[in-house]
Formats: structure tokens, sequence, C-alpha cells
């Protein structure tokens, strides 16, 4: 199995209204190859329809989306997100799939892989999140933590040079949290291009290259976590951070 290069995901001036409201503002923000990308910032603050937009989930009005310095607005849609994997809060899994055949399905039908080649994929994946031995399980017999780890695995099945994670633990009981927040450092380890949505500041802080800060459909500020936690630039994140902190 190859795994493929890293590639940098950039956003550009992107702006986004969902009827009269004004949802994403003039939004620059880029993560460079191999590099991990924390998001932070309040509730409501365009976090995950950034990434959503960034992904082609929604489109946007305006601004541009580049992969590998290349502007992918006028890709077909499924072919990207091929490209660019995303997990979400929510597990997504098909309750009457076993484990193997939620992983195996995009593969499938995307990639056109034989069922013994999407096999193979999803095991080897599936093995990679620590949840090759509940392969043969449904999702509801799973906790959460597990659940998400399959939601994981499903998404790199598809081998993207980019992952997106939004609010990946937030629906996750705080036991739980710490493991997946391991695996995604491990991911970010390995030379994946990620961005992270996350309330988990510890984990902005010392896992990620760089931390943007957004509120109300802008980015306030960017930089290393040491500038952004130690030496907030503007009021509106000296405040969050005192609240979060």
């Amino acid at each position: 199995m190859t795994t493929p290069q890293p590639v940098s995901l950039a956003g550009n001036d992107i702006h986004l209204s969902f009827g009269d409201n004004p949802v994403l503002c003039g939004v620059d923000i880029e993560v460079p190859a191999g590099h991990t990308v924390a998001v932070i910032g309040p509730s409501g603050s365009g976090k995950s329809t950034l990434l959503r937009t960034l992904n082609r989930l929604y489109e946007p009005d305006s601004g541009d989306v580049l992969l590998g310095g290349r502007s992918v607005l006028g890709d077909d849609p499924n072919r990207l997100r091929q490209r660019i994997g995303m997990v979400f809060q929510h597990f997504n899994l098909y309750p009457h799939l076993s484990v193997l055949h939620n992983v195996m399905l995009a593969p499938r039908k995307l990639k056109r892989l034989s069922g013994e080649e999407a096999c193979e994929l999803a095991l080897a994946q599936l093995d990679r999140v620590g949840m090759k031995h509940k392969a043969n399980c449904r999702p509801g017999a799973l906790s959460g933590g597990q659940q998400q780890r399959v939601a994981v695995a499903r998404a790199l099945a598809m081998t993207p040079q980019v992952m997106l994670f939004d609010e990946a633990t937030s629906a996750l009981d705080p036991e739980l949290v710490k493991g997946i927040l391991a695996l995604i450092a491990d991911l970010g380890s390995e030379g994946m291009t990620m961005l992270v949505v996350t309330h988990e500041m510890g984990f902005a802080r010392s896992t990620s290259d760089a931390v943007v800060f957004m509120d109300h459909g802008k980015v306030l500020e960017t930089g290393p976590p040491a500038q952004i936690f130690e030496a907030a630039r503007t009021e509106r994140l000296q405040r969050f951070l005192s609240q979060v902190l």
C-alpha cells in the first residue's frame, strides 16, 4: 500500500454566506505540506464551516481553495474528497455494516478496488488505528472512542494527501479523548498534512506546528503555539484564552 506524498492546503480570501448571514469573511489559511495546523475559537466562529468549504461540502461564494498550490474549485468534488479526508464530530458509520465493510465501502465504490484489494486495505488501516480486532463487529457494539477510530480508518482508506478533523473528540467521554488525540498526533508525526478544529488547547499547544484563532468568520491571529498561547496580540484572543485555559 503506497502512502501518498503530503501536499499543502490553502484557502485564499474565502467568503461564504448562508442567506443574509455571512459565515466566512475573507478567510486566509495555509497548511504547509506535512504540517499540522490547529484552528481554535469560540463556538459559531466559522471553524467547522471553513473545513467543509475546504473540501467543498460547501462551495465558497468567492475566494479559492488550493491543494499543492493548484486551485481545486473546478475539480470533481468526489475526486477532491479522495485527496482530502475528513473526520467529523459524529462518527457517521453505517450501523447495519460491520466495521470492516464500513471502511471497505468507499475504496470499492470510488476507487473501484476489488473486494480482496479493499479488504486488504481496510484491514491495514484498521490495524493502523488499533481496531483490526473489531473488524467483524457492528458499530453499535463499540465505544464512542472506538467508533471514532474506525471513522479515522475509513478516511485513511482513501489514501488522502490531507486530513481534516472537525472537533473529532467533542462527542466523546473525557476518558476517550486522549486516545483519539494521540492517534491524530501519530498521523502528524508520520508526515500527514492536517487541519484540526479543536477545543483541546493542550493538543493545539503541544502537537500543532501553527495555531489559527477565528472569531466571527475571520482569522484574527495565526502563529506558532508559543506565540498564540503565551504572547497573544489581540484583546479578543487574550479574552478567549482566559476563558478556556
